[in-house]
């Protein structure tokens, strides 16, 4: 059974697992990032999970954190799933947990993720808007999802 937690007060092993789970996300995901790319986006993710309203994740038997998902306002802010525990209903968990409970609406993603893409489009929502560039100004565009 796949059991969601909310993420109260982050301490410092909360946030090596969440680097460890955004890493072996994104390097299975985001073939469009180089290494640097990578690298220069670790301190985001750190700003992020302390910036958002709501921080909740799914833990291993051993109390592992293996995925995350932040809400900030009905909007999706980042969700991403370790490597090795992707296709085992996780994600859909996570965004089911936060349609329910914290009446999520929106979502945006990098068009470049087809698996996130698609992912999002099977859980329902749908392209509203598009930019050329990312919140950092990179020419990675992201789609402006909502939720049908």
């Amino acid at each position: 059974m796949i059991k969601v937690d909310k993420l109260n007060n982050i301490n410092e092993d909360d946030i090596r697992n969440i680097l460890k789970v955004w890493e072996s996300s994104v390097r299975a995901t985001h073939d469009f990032l180089s290494e640097e790319d990578i690298l220069s986006l670790i301190p985001n993710v750190v700003e992020g999970a302390n910036y958002v309203n709501d921080l909740l994740c799914v833990r291993d038997d051993k109390g592992i954190i293996k995925a995350f998902m932040g809400v900030h306002n009905n909007k999706i802010e980042m969700l991403f799933v370790s490597d090795d525990c992707r296709g085992m209903g996780i994600g859909k968990k996570l965004i089911e947990y936060g349609i329910k409970i914290l009446n999520v609406n929106y979502v945006d993603v990098n068009e470049q993720n087809i698996q996130a893409v698609g992912f999002y489009k099977h859980m329902g929502f749908q392209v509203f808007k598009r930019s050329e560039l990312d919140e950092q100004g990179n020419a990675f565009p992201i789609l402006n999802m909502k939720l049908k």
